[in-house]
C-alpha cells in the first residue's frame, strides 16, 4: 500500500476522547454552525471560536497546534471566494492596472470573512476525526438518524479510497514504464499527455466501478443488510449530557456577544 489514508483518530488519555462519539459529533456540528454565524467583519467572534478549537486541541492532549498545522490542506478550496474581491461593491482601495477590475473594503472584509469560517470550521472536523475511532465515527451519523446511505457512502469512501490511490499510482508507474524517451528529447505534447490521462480516468472508473460490484455481491452473501454491524455499544453518561450543555453555552454566549457589538 502507496497511501495511508486509514483512521487519522489519535488516541489520548484525555476526556474529550472519553466522550460519546455522538456528543462529539453534535459539538462540532454546532461549532461549525456557529462559525458561520459569526458575521461579517466581528474579528473578535472569529479569535473567540480560533481559541476554542486551540483549547479543545489542547484538552484533546492532542498539542495545541495540532489542528493548527493540518488545517491549510483546506485553504486552496478559499480560493473560489476570491471572486468577492472584486464584486462587492463599496469603497476602492485597489484597481488591477490594465484590466480595470477594482477592490472594495467591504470585499477584503468578506473575503478574509468566509476565509476565516472555512478555516476554523475545518479545525473542528479535524479535531473530531482525531479524537474519535472512524467506526465510532459511523455510528454516530447513524445514531443521530443520518440516512443509512450517506452513513455506508461516507464509510466505503473513506475505507476504499486508498485503494483507488494504490491504483492510480500503479498505473502512473506503467505509463511511465512505457512512455520512457530518450535522453535530450522534449516532453510530449500536451494534447497527448491530455489523452493518456482522459484515458487512465475513464480505465480507473471502470476498475473501480467493477471492484464495488465484487466488493457489494461479497457482502450482500455474507448478509450484508445496508448497516455495518457494530460490536461496541455506547450509553451516554451525565458527563455527556454536562458536556454538551457546557458546549451550547459557551457557543450561544460567543455569538450573542458578537451580535451585541
Amino acid at each position: 500500500m502507496h497511501f495511508d489514508l486509514t483512521d487519522q483518530y489519535r488516541p489520548r488519555p484525555s476526556a474529550i476522547h472519553r466522550l460519546d462519539p455522538r456528543v462529539k459529533v453534535v459539538m462540532a456540528v454546532l461549532f461549525i454552525l456557529a462559525c458561520s454565524l459569526v458575521p461579517v467583519g466581528a474579528w473578535p467572534g472569529f479569535v473567540g471560536l480560533l481559541a476554542l478549537v486551540l483549547a479543545a486541541s489542547a484538552a484533546s492532549r492532542l498539542g495545541l497546534a495540532f489542528a493548527l498545522r493540518r488545517s491549510y490542506v483546506a485553504l486552496p478550496f478559499v480560493l473560489v471566494a476570491v471572486p468577492l474581491l472584486f464584486t462587492v461593491p463599496g469603497e476602492i482601495v485597489y484597481s488591477v492596472p490594465l484590466l480595470g477590475w477594482t477592490v472594495s473594503a467591504q470585499g477584503i472584509e468578506r473575503f478574509l470573512s468566509v476565509l476565516l469560517r472555512s478555516w476554523i470550521a475545518i479545525q473542528a472536523a479535524i479535531l473530531l476525526t482525531a479524537v474519535t475511532p472512524f467506526p465510532d465515527l459511523l455510528w454516530a451519523l447513524g445514531a443521530l438518524r443520518l440516512p443509512r446511505t450517506v452513513v455506508s457512502t461516507i464509510g466505503f469512501m473513506v475505507r476504499y479510497l486508498f485503494v483507488l490511490s494504490d491504483e492510480a499510482a500503479r498505473m502512473l508507474q506503467a505509463r511511465a514504464a512505457r512512455a520512457s524517451r530518450p535522453a535530450g528529447e522534449g516532453r510530449p505534447p500536451v494534447l497527448w499527455q491530455a489523452r493518456v490521462a482522459g484515458n487512465m480516468v475513464g480505465s480507473l472508473f471502470l476498475r473501480a466501478l467493477e471492484r464495488s460490484e465484487r466488493v457489494y455481491a461479497a457482502m450482500l452473501a455474507r448478509g450484508y443488510d445496508g448497516q455495518m454491524p457494530s460490536l461496541t455499544r455506547h450509553q451516554l453518561r451525565p458527563s455527556d449530557w454536562a458536556a454538551t450543555a457546557l458546549a451550547i453555552l459557551v457557543l450561544a454566549g460567543l455569538l450573542a456577544a458578537t451580535y451585541r457589538r
